[in-house]
C-alpha cells in the first residue's frame, strides 16, 4: 500500500529544517543512494530535475552490462544459450517487471525497438481508415515526433484512393508536406487530423473538452492517439475516461507513454487501452537511447488478421529456427517484434526495473505527489510576478514535472538558475521544466531549488 505522503499546503513550511525532516521520514529515501548523482558546474552534487529527459544511472547498471560483455568475450555465439542470462530469451526477463509498471499482463507487454518505431508499427495495425472513419485525434501540442509519425501515416494511406476531397496534402495544409495550420473546428470539419488545443487563455486541455470532441466527431474518428503526460505542460490525461469515450464511439485508442511510464500509476489492461508505446530513457532510467516498449491489449492477442510489418523475432518460437517462409506470429505483444533484442541496452534497463520492483509504483507515485506539492507550495511563497506554474494544480492531473512559465520569455533567468548546480531544461518560448523524481530526488532538493530560484529573481 502506498505510503501516506499527502499533506495540504497549510502543513508545509519554508525552512531547510522542515525539508530535512521530510527526508528523514521518507521511507524511500535510501533509493537515492542506488543512483549516480552528477556534479554541477561548480563541482557540487547537482539538483537533478531532468529525469523527464534522461533518468540517472543505477549503480548496478554497470555490473549488469559487464556481465553480458564478459559472456560475449568468453562465449561468443554460445552466449545465446549458455550466458549466465541467456541472450535468446533475454527480452523475456524484462517482460513481467515492465508489465507491473504499466499495469498490464505479460502477454500484453514487450520491450523492443524505440518509441517512434513502435508507434509506426502499431499504427500499421491499428490505424485502419475507411471511407467514413479515417480521422486521427492528437494533441495540438503533442511531442513533434508523434506529429511527424501521424502525418506521415496519413500521407502513406493517402497514396491510393483517399476518402477526402483534395487529397491528404491539401487536408494537411497545402502541397509539399506542409503542416496542418488550423484545428478541425476552425476548418469546417474536413480535416483528417483533429488537433486538441486548450481554450483561449489557458495552457492545458480540459478533460470535458476532450470527451466532448470524441462524442461529437466519434463516428469519423479511426484513432485517438494522445500522450499519457504532455511533455511541455506536464499535464496527465484521464486515460481511463478517454478510452471509455473512444470505445463508445467505435474508435481505437492508443497512448504515447514517454512521460508516463515509470511516472504515473498505469492500469492499461484494466482501462482496456488498445495499444501504447513508450521509451525507457526518461523515468525508467534505461540509459541514453534505451530500448522502448509496447503494449497491445490481450483482446488483440490472437488477431492475426490485423495487418502488421513482420520480422522473424515475432515468429512462433517453436518453429522460428526452422527458417520457414510463412510468418506465424507469436500470440500477444511479442508477435509485433521484428529483430532479436539489443542485449546491452536491455541489461542496463533490467538494472532499473529491479529497483522499481523493490520500490513499488504506488509508493513512488505517492511520494511524487508530495514532492510536486511541496515544490508548488514553495513556488507560491516566492510570489513573484515573473513566474507561474502552467502544470495543473490537481496532483491527479500531473506527474513528476512542473512547468514554470517565465514572463517575457526571460531565458537569462534559466541560465542563472542552472549556474547554481541545477539541472533543469528550457523549452521555447518561455518554460522551465523541472521534474523531481521520487526514486532519487529529495525534499531538500526541492527546498534548495526554490531558494536558488528566489535568489535569481532578486
Amino acid at each position: 500500500m502506498a505510503q501516506d505522503y499527502l499533506q495540504t499546503f497549510e502543513t508545509f513550511e519554508t525552512s531547510a529544517t522542515f525539508a530535512a525532516g521530510l527526508d528523514e521520514s521518507d521511507p524511500l529515501r535510501s533509493f537515492r543512494d542506488r543512483f549516480h548523482i552528477p556534479k554541477g558546474p561548480n563541482g557540487n552534487e547537482a539538483i537533478y530535475f531532468t529525469g523527464n529527459s534522461l533518468g540517472l544511472q543505477p549503480k548496478t547498471a554497470r555490473g549488469y552490462v559487464e556481465q553480458e560483455l564478459d559472456d560475449w568475450a568468453q562465449l561468443a555465439v554460445e552466449g545465446h544459450i549458455h550466458a549466465k542470462n541467456p541472450w535468446l530469451p533475454y527480452h523475456e526477463f524484462l517482460t513481467e517487471p515492465m508489465a507491473r509498471i504499466i499495469g498490464a499482463k505479460p502477454i500484453e507487454t514487450v520491450v523492443m525497438n524505440a518509441l517512434t518505431v513502435n508507434l509506426h508499427l502499431l499504427m500499421v495495425s491499428f490505424y485502419r481508415p475507411t471511407s467514413t472513419r479515417y480521422k486521427i485525434v492528437i494533441e495540438k501540442g503533442a511531442f513533434p515526433s508523434d506529429q511527424y509519425a501521424v502525418k506521415s501515416q496519413l500521407r502513406f494511406h493517402a497514396q491510393s484512393s483517399p476518402p477526402y476531397e483534395g487529397g491528404v496534402d491539401a487536408a494537411l495544409g497545402g502541397r509539399g508536406g506542409s503542416l496542418l495550420s488550423e484545428p478541425l473546428a476552425q476548418a469546417g470539419g474536413s480535416d483528417l487530423l483533429i488537433e486538441l488545443a486548450p481554450r483561449e487563455g489557458e495552457s492545458t486541455l480540459r478533460t470535458h473538452d476532450i470527451l466532448e470532441t470524441i462524442e461529437r466527431e466519434g463516428e469519423s474518428i479511426a484513432l485517438i492517439l494522445l500522450g499519457g503526460v504532455n511533455y511541455y505542460t506536464g499535464q496527465a490525461f484521464d486515460m481511463k475516461a478517454i478510452t471509455e469515450a473512444g470505445h463508445r464511439k467505435g474508435c481505437v485508442v492508443g497512448f504515447d507513454l514517454a512521460h508516463a511510464a515509470g511516472n504515473l500509476e498505469l492500469h492499461l489492461h484494466e482501462w482496456e487501452v488498445d495499444f501504447a508505446v513508450w521509451c525507457s530513457y526518461k523515468y525508467l532510467n534505461g540509459g541514453p537511447g534505451a530500448v522502448g516498449g509496447a503494449f497491445i491489449h490481450e483482446r488483440h492477442a490472437n488477431s492475426f488478421d490485423l495487418p502488421r510489418f513482420a520480422g522473424w523475432w515475432g515468429h512462433d518460437k517453436e518453429t522460428r529456427f526452422l527458417m520457414g517462409p510463412k510468418f506465424q506470429p507469436i500470440p500477444g505483444a511479442e508477435g509485433w517484434q521484428l529483430s532479436n533484442p539489443p542485449i546491452l541496452q536491455m541489461a542496463a534497463l533490467r538494472a532499473s526495473l529491479e529497483i522499481f520492483d523493490e520500490a513499488g509504483m504506488p509508493n513512488l507515485r505517492a511520494k511524487s505527489e508530495k514532492l510536486t506539492g511541496y515544490l508548488e507550495f514553495l513556488l507560491s511563497q516566492i510570489n513573484n510576478e515573473m513566474i507561474s506554474v502552467i502544470t495543473p494544480s490537481n496532483p491527479k492531473q500531473r506527474g513528476c514535472q512542473l512547468s514554470i512559465r517565465v514572463k517575457n520569455a526571460d531565458k537569462p533567468l534559466y541560465d542563472r538558475v542552472v549556474s547554481h548546480d541545477v539541472s533543469a531544461d528550457w523549452r521555447e518560448p518561455d518554460v522551465i521544466r523541472v521534474a523531481p523524481v521520487p526514486l532519487y530526488n529529495s525534499f531538500t532538493d526541492i527546498y534548495r531549488f526554490a531558494e536558488i530560484l528566489r535568489s535569481c529573481l532578486g
